[in-house]
């Protein structure tokens, strides 16, 4: 949960939503193959929820009033990563700060597979 405050009082803002919001984000760029999981919690979900769920391979945490995103990815054998991920890096960062307010610190890509 991400709480801040404005003007009008405190606003409090799921973990999910976040996940959700970002999941979106990275699965439209150019060369993301899909989300991977990163541990035991995605891989039950996974199982349960089926392939893609939409907060597979996507975690935000708070450290002082910024947000910090780890992201989890598989990309398209062949495509330049670097370039990938500086995509990624900048449309989550865009999507994230325009439908929130709140600002970014980092985002940590990690790709987990080529496909």
């Amino acid at each position: 949960m991400i709480k801040f405050y404005n003007p009008l009082g405190k606003v409090c803002m799921t973990s999910a939503y976040f996940a959700e919001l970002v999941g979106a984000a990275v699965q439209s760029c150019y060369g993301v193959s899909a989300m991977a999981a990163q541990g035991a919690r995605d891989n039950v979900k996974t199982l349960v929820l089926g392939q893609n769920h939409p907060d597979q391979g996507v975690r935000v945490t708070e450290d002082q009033g910024r947000l910090v995103i780890d992201l989890h990815i598989k990309v398209i054998y062949g495509l330049n990563i670097a370039a990938i991920v500086s995509s990624i890096t900048h449309k989550v960062k865009y999507a994230v700060e325009d439908a929130t307010t709140l600002k970014v610190a980092r985002i940590n890509v990690y790709v987990d597979d080529i496909v």
